[in-house]
């Protein structure tokens, strides 16, 4: 397959077409934004960290029977991804009042939640990505019932099967976000999982190993992905 033209570049991936229009190549890049990118800077080789990161974690969800774009790694910043028509909502996941909840709720940060909450998102960089529900969804044409009720199924798996996961490597997965498409008519994860789309906290010392700690300026950006992707790699790699 031969790499062609760029079709897309985000915030934190760049996004090219092939000659077999069923696939994609998505390149990782080394580009931190927040603040909907009113911050930026460079966290070093964040792309090809994030790159591995995603890839395992793929993995690991293909193995547990959930379906992905992910066909395979080709070096250290481009994977080989199915070309999904994407679903313009996005899906957070929280299972800890952390960022934004806790901000809208006025709670401190670390409460455990009884159940997940899942929130839903509208895609639109120009409007912020507003927040919004099933009905929002229904009504503009975005999505239908069967497939807001799939995708919710499968985020609530999925949160299970990475929980447990990271749980097991000494880490708390304080919320994070999905994105899914359609490919054969069927719902299938897309994007990445990475500290860039996860809140990652270490069980005993609470320390944030994600991009908060680019986010609130506290420093050791690098080590604290380096920390997620050791830890991943020593049990999955």
């Amino acid at each position: 397959m031969e790499k062609r033209e760029k079709i897309y570049e985000g915030k934190a991936k760049q996004i090219f077409a092939l000659d077999d229009e069923a696939y994609l190549i998505m390149v990782y890049k080394d580009e931190a934004t927040a603040f909907d990118g009113s911050k930026k800077g460079i966290i070093e080789n964040k792309g090809i960290i994030n790159n591995r990161i995603s890839c395992l974690l793929f993995k690991l969800l293909e193995k547990e029977g959930i379906e992905t774009h992910f066909i395979k790694q080709l070096d250290e910043r481009q994977v080989l991804v199915k070309r999904l028509q994407m679903l313009p909502v996005e899906v957070v996941l929280r299972n800890v009042v952390a960022g934004s909840l806790a901000q809208r709720l006025g709670m401190e940060e670390g409460r455990e939640l009884q159940i997940p909450i899942i929130e839903l998102y509208y895609k639109n960089d120009d409007l912020h990505d507003p927040m919004i529900n099933e009905y929002h969804a229904l009504a503009m044409g975005w999505a239908t019932r069967e497939q807001l009720e799939e995708v919710q199924r499968l985020s609530l798996r999925i949160n299970q099967i990475l929980r447990d996961f990271f749980a097991g490597i000494g880490l708390i997965l304080v919320d994070f976000k999905l994105e899914f498409g359609l490919y054969d008519e069927q719902i299938v994860l897309g994007d990445e999982i990475s500290p860039d789309s996860c809140r990652l906290w270490d069980q005993v010392s609470r320390e944030k190993l994600d991009k908060d700690r680019f986010r609130r300026d506290l420093g050791g950006e690098v080590e604290a992905y380096q920390e997620v992707v050791r830890r991943i790699e020593e049990a999955l790699g």
